[in-house]
């Protein structure tokens, strides 16, 4: 923000996102009630030929705004701040994923500790990790070196060892590095950037290994000792290089840079943020999804821990021939309330992937791209638990037997149980036609477990958000719960499994000025029970004795939880297993009894 421009002096506010396909832009204006989304706009995002400047699609999608807030904001090829009487901005900030985001490669001693701290560091930085080099990947030395001149990354994050510990073999990873003597991705005008965050006796001779044939910082160690993980300095460091190297060597960043008030963060970066302050601003456990056209990242914090993990091969679009993959044929139809051929769902996936802008033209379509979304999303999370592991917190104090556990059983700090709010992004899930559609399809992926808030990002605003809200939290907290955040209430899920029809919980709700309900769902069932749009109602939720919503079998959980566009689904089929019926018929007519239940599609399939 400029020196001259105070918090409380900003009146509007416009917010880009240059994405890889899309640039998108947002106004943000003071109003008697606080500030408020006023506009949207967007247009194709410019970092290739014929082009190659990023601001030409910036301009374009400042224009729409311009057009349809009915104000000036551009002077030539200028962006007017500070406002003047109703023309320009106070406050400009961006974010970039253009030109393919910020791609890294981490390496560290062992691939279960410091490899893992390494990729944790990069990930919450916002990166997508290419590959993790370790002494015990079961790689030899030229094949590493190999991968390094392969892959060209934008940076490197190198650690390894704890502070006082081995310092031969922490060299050694240097020259190896030295050997492939790697170039960087946007060009091979400049020098690799290399952060080293590892065992600070080592930083000496390290430095004079790739001083001179790298841009090296040195910053502390990520993981000082086996009971500490300090990641801050090391992602720091990550969002310092990416403006000062990768973004600079992007075609028309450094211009880009001269215009924001803020440095430009990589895009899931920022949305790591705005995940962030909400659950400490609310003390609970969230979980964040972002599912685009070639990746899916998830965010979560528990117990005030941020964990950020990106699936790069898991998407609705390009990478939608890579859900089917891995996740098999039979996944995807067991979602599906109808016959269909196998040939067909395949040949249905493959045209997806060779036009990955075209979208159902209908209930069909719509119904198998919601089924292939539940599987990229299940599989992303799995992922995501299996790498959001280890330190619970910096400095927190563990045991060695308690590193050897973690490192044996990869116990994941992911607890469901305690998970207060799911928030779903990207384009099937924020413009589901109905959204009652989106509520179940991170229900189906996610499997959450007691009582737990669900929210969409009504248009994907996310990332401008977090960025803005480092200069301006206020605002950013503002818009995200009053114009991004669309809540669409709660669900109920009971722990356990059970004969369909036997008992299984019973719920009831207190709203002000309302009747209280009170529903008793059998095994086996999905049931949706009204709530109001807005404001908060009272909960009460008795499981019967062989199920539990988290206070143990049988006993009493209230809650407060907030209304929302869907309403409070009590999920009564089953947790820890869930399952579905592996016969066909059976299994459709399941399906297509608790599509009715909650009202999913406009007919019956």
């Amino acid at each position: 923000m400029s020196a001259e421009i105070r918090p409380q002096d900003v009146r509007s506010i416009l917010a880009t996102d240059c994405g890889s396909t899309t640039t998108k832009a947002i106004l943000i204006e003071r109003r008697e009630d606080g500030y408020r989304l006023v506009v949207r706009g967007e247009a194709p995002t410019t970092v290739e030929a014929p082009f190659e400047d990023v601001t030409r699609g910036v301009l374009n999608a400042v224009r729409e705004v311009e057009e349809l807030a009915g104000r000036r904001i551009l002077d030539g090829e200028r962006i007017v701040s500070p406002q003047r009487g109703d023309e320009g901005v106070d406050l400009y900030v961006s974010t970039s994923s253009a030109g393919g985001g910020l791609q890294m490669m981490v390496s560290g001693l062992v691939l279960q500790m410091t490899g893992e701290s390494a990729q944790r560091a990069a990930l919450g930085a916002g990166a997508i990790v290419m590959d993790v080099i370790a002494l015990n990947d079961g790689r030899r030395p030229h094949e590493k070196i190999r991968l390094l001149r392969q892959l060209r990354p934008d940076m490197i994050l190198l650690s390894g060892g704890t502070d006082g510990g081995d310092v031969k073999r922490v060299v050694e990873m240097a020259e190896i590095l030295v050997a492939a003597d790697p170039r960087a991705r946007l060009g091979a005008g400049y020098d690799l950037p290399v952060i080293y965050a590892g065992n600070r006796d080592a930083a000496d001779l390290v430095t004079e290994r790739l001083a001179k044939r790298t841009a090296l910082s040195v910053v502390p160690n990520l993981r000082p000792s086996l009971e500490r993980e300090n990641l801050r300095p090391a992602r720091d460091a990550i969002h310092e290089l990416f403006m000062e190297h990768v973004m600079a060597h992007a075609p028309g960043y450094k211009t880009l840079m001269t215009w924001t008030d803020a440095p430009i963060m990589p895009t899931p970066g920022a949305v790591g943020i705005i995940i962030e302050k909400v659950a400490k601003r609310d003390g609970i456990a969230v979980v964040g999804v972002d599912i685009g056209g070639a990746t899916t990242d998830v965010f979560s914090v528990f117990a005030g821990v941020f964990n950020r993990t990106v699936s790069a091969n898991l998407g609705m679009s390009y990478s939608v021939s890579n859900v089917l993959a891995e996740a098999g044929i039979d996944n995807i139809l067991r979602w599906v309330p109808f016959e269909v051929d196998e040939v067909e769902l395949r040949n249905r996936i493959k045209n997806k992937m060779i036009r990955p802008t075209t979208i159902p033209q209908t209930l069909e379509d719509l119904v198998i791209e919601q089924a292939i979304a539940r599987e990229a999303l299940r599989l992303a999370f799995e992922q995501h638990k299996s790498l959001a592991v280890g330190l619970k917190g910096i400095q927190s104090e563990r045991t060695i037997s308690d590193i050897m556990s973690q490192t044996e059983t990869g116990s994941s700090l992911v607890d469901l149980l305690q998970l207060g709010l799911l928030v779903g992004s990207g384009g099937v899930l924020s413009h589901a036609p109905r959204r009652v559609q989106a509520a179940l399809m991170m229900v189906d992926a996610f499997l959450p477990e007691g009582v737990t808030e669900l929210a969409v990002d009504s248009i994907f605003m996310a990332p401008q958000l977090g960025v803005l809200s480092t200069v301006h939290e206020e605002a950013a907290t503002q818009v995200f719960e009053r114009d991004c955040l669309i809540r669409l209430g709660a669900v109920v899920a009971p722990i356990g499994a059970g004969k369909p029809g036997q008992p299984c919980v019973t719920v009831g709700i207190a709203a002000p000025g309302q009747e209280p309900v009170t529903r008793a769902v059998p095994a086996g069932e999905l049931v949706l029970l009204p709530l109001p749009r807005e404001g908060s109602v009272r909960l009460t939720a008795t499981p019967e004795r062989g199920f539990d919503l988290g206070a143990g079998r049988g006993n009493v959980i209230e809650a407060e939880v907030h209304g929302g566009a869907v309403g409070l689904i009590v999920d009564a089929r089953g947790r820890r297993p869930f399952g579905l019926p592996e016969d066909a018929a059976r299994r459709i007519a399941l399906l297509r009894r608790w599509n009715a239940a909650l009202g999913l599609y406009a007919r019956e399939i």
